[in-house]
C-alpha cells in the first residue's frame, strides 16, 4: 500500500485528502486560507479527531494571529476535542513560533498512531483475531496509520488479523466508503455490514472484541464517538466481547467530568433524508441527525493511548 498522508503542510499550505470523493477518487486539496479550511471542515473533507487537531494547528499557522478567524476555526466542530486542544496549544504562541509548534502537533500525531497499534495489539489476546469496528478510524482520521484502525494494521502486519467486520456507519457512510477502502489498501480481510446488524452478529459470537475511536473521553472514562458506538458497546456488554476504544491523550478532556457534559453535534437533517445527493425520503420528511452519542465507561473494558491502557 502506497502511503497516503490525510493531512500535511507542503509549501506554506495544508494539502488534504477530499474524503467526500472517496472511494471513487483520492482528491487532494490545497488550502491557503482559514475560511476554505472551515469550509473543509464542516462537509467532512477533513475528519476524525486527530486529524482535526493538525488542521486546526496548521489552520492558526494560516490566520496569522487573525483573532476572529481562530475563533471560529475553534468552533468548527463542536465534539471533537482535538481541534479546540490544537487551536489553543498554537495561538497560545508567538507567530512566529506556530508553525514549529503545528508540525509537532503532526509528527506527535504520527507516533501516537504507532505507540497505539501496538498497546491495541498486545492487549488482544489470541493468535488470530476477528475485530468489529464502527465509522473510520484509520490514517483518514489522523495523519497516517490511524487509531482503531492502527491497532488493525498492526494486527495484520504481524500475521493476528483473521477478519474485520466494518459498520456502514450511516447517515454519512464513513464505515462503507472510507474504512473498507483502507483496509483494501491495508490487503486486510473484511467485510462490510448494515449498523444495525453489528449487536446481532456480536451475539452470535466469534467476535473477539469491538475496536472504537473517541472524538471526547471525560474524565471518568466516559466516551463521545460516532453515533451507533453506543448500541455497539451495549451489545458487546451482552455478549460478553471487550469493548476497546483507541484513541491519543489529546482527546481526553479532564474539563469534562462526565459525558452529560460533552457538546453533541447535530448535523444537517438532509444528511439523513439524503444519500450522496440522492434522495431517499418524501420531500418534507423532517430529520434529526446527531453526529455523536455517549458510551458510559461501565461498558467500556479499555481505552488505549499512547501512553497507557485505561480500564475505567
Amino acid at each position: 500500500m502506497g502511503r497516503v498522508r490525510t493531512i500535511d503542510w507542503v509549501d506554506d499550505a495544508i494539502e488534504l485528502v477530499d474524503q467526500t470523493k472517496l472511494p471513487d477518487e483520492l482528491v487532494t486539496l490545497r488550502i491557503t486560507d482559514v475560511d476554505t479550511l472551515i469550509g473543509a471542515i464542516g462537509r467532512l473533507a477533513v475528519r476524525g479527531a486527530p486529524a482535526l487537531g493538525v488542521a486546526g494547528a496548521f489552520g492558526v499557522v494560516l490566520a496569522r494571529g487573525d483573532a476572529a478567524r481562530i475563533a471560529r476555526l475553534r468552533a468548527a466542530r463542536p465534539t471533537a476535542v482535538n481541534l479546540a486542544w490544537a487551536v489553543d496549544q498554537v495561538s497560545a504562541l508567538p507567530p512566529e513560533q506556530a508553525l514549529a509548534a503545528a508540525l509537532r502537533i503532526r509528527d506527535d500525531d504520527i507516533a501516537a498512531c504507532v505507540a497505539m497499534g501496538e498497546r491495541g495489539a498486545a492487549l488482544l489476546e489470541g493468535e488470530r483475531v476477528r475485530v468489529m469496528t464502527v465509522c473510520n478510524t484509520g490514517g483518514l482520521a489522523c495523519v497516517e496509520r490511524g487509531t482503531a484502525l492502527g491497532v488493525v494494521q498492526t494486527l495484520h502486519e504481524r500475521g493476528r488479523l483473521e477478519e474485520v467486520l466494518a459498520l456502514e456507519t450511516r447517515p454519512l457512510l464513513q464505515g462503507a466508503r472510507l474504512t473498507t477502502w483502507e483496509l483494501a489498501r491495508m490487503g486486510a480481510p473484511h467485510r462490510l455490514i448494515i449498523d444495525s446488524a453489528g449487536p446481532y452478529l456480536l451475539g452470535r459470537g466469534g467476535i473477539d472484541a469491538v475496536l472504537i475511536g473517541a472524538d471526547r473521553i471525560a474524565a471518568n472514562g466516559d466516551v463521545a464517538n460516532k453515533i451507533g458506538s453506543y448500541a455497539l458497546a451495549l451489545g458487546a456488554e451482552r455478549a460478553g466481547v471487550p469493548f476497546i476504544v483507541v484513541a491519543p491523550e489529546s482527546t481526553i478532556d479532564e474539563s469534562a467530568p462526565n459525558g452529560d457534559k460533552i457538546t453533541i453535534e447535530d448535523r444537517d437533517p438532509s444528511e439523513v433524508t439524503r444519500v450522496r445527493g440522492v434522495r431517499l425520503a418524501p420531500k418534507g420528511t423532517q430529520a434529526l441527525n446527531p453526529a455523536f452519542d455517549v458510551t458510559p465507561h461501565d461498558l467500556i473494558t479499555a481505552i488505549v493511548t499512547e501512553k497507557r491502557v485505561i480500564k475505567p
